[in-house]
């Protein structure tokens, strides 16, 4: 147990290694995910941009109102899907990774921007630590699938994702304010706590609550990922490829 890394530590690892694998010099536009693994592979990229006086002329898309402001914080050349809407690789983070590269993300509220980004980029590419690897989604992350819904919309979608697929959906409460998370798009956020140990078709689940009325977006990323990588205890980065 004494030769273990911190969580932290691990998180460093893979945000690293991915960017020094994904990020070359012909590289023009990156996608910026969210979260905290995401802020290390930030940091490389600032590193190589200032330090090493490589990637001067890179551009960083934001996800999320965090994303952008990170960028800012480094000094980073700053884009937009608008403006940039082919993407050469992005780079984010995830709460859950299964055996077959599926993703639950949104734990953080920016997964309809984060989709939108990955959609654009030619290679989509996770960073985690090893907390975040399952056989199958739900081992490790417990706090369900997130989906960004209009806020009119929230007991039918609740009650009709209930009905079709099991499970708890609860509307997720903020912790300082009163009431409701809100987005960076004005929506509220429903976790659905699926029913453990039960076999999904997550590509099925995801395009039918995509199709209800008033979703948004879900925090199912099916077939999106082309290659993960998990920092270990160990201190070695392992990466995962479907």
């Amino acid at each position: 147990m004494g030769d273990e890394i911190s969580l932290d530590e691990a998180k460093k690892k893979a945000a690293r290694t991915a960017v020094d694998e994904w990020v070359k010099e012909d590289t023009k536009i990156v996608g910026i995910g969210s979260g905290s693994t995401v802020v290390y592979a930030v940091q490389r990229i600032a590193e190589r941009v200032w330090k090493d006086g490589e990637l001067t002329d890179l551009i960083c898309v934001p996800s999320s109102y965090q994303a952008q402001h990170l960028i800012l914080d480094y000094n980073l050349n700053l884009g937009s899907v608008d403006r940039n809407p082919i993407i050469d690789v992005a780079i984010d983070g995830a709460d859950e990774v299964d055996s077959n590269m599926v993703l639950i993300k949104g734990g953080g509220g920016c997964l309809l921007q984060e989709k939108v980004v990955a959609a654009c980029s030619k290679k989509f590419i996770v960073v985690a630590d090893y907390t975040k690897k399952s056989l199958h989604l739900g081992e490790q992350w417990c706090r369900g699938v997130p989906i960004e819904v209009a806020p009119m919309a929230q007991v039918p979608i609740k009650l009709q994702i209930e009905a079709m697929f099991g499970g708890e959906v609860v509307l997720r409460m903020a912790k300082v304010k009163a009431g409701p998370i809100i987005t960076d798009n004005g929506n509220f956020l429903l976790d659905w706590k699926f029913v453990g140990k039960r076999e999904y078709n997550w590509d099925e689940v995801n395009r039918t609550i995509t199709m209800i009325p008033g979703v948004l977006e879900t925090g199912l990323f099916v077939d999106m990922a082309h290659k993960c990588y998990f920092g270990m205890a160990d201190g070695s980065v392992k990466a995962q490829s479907k």
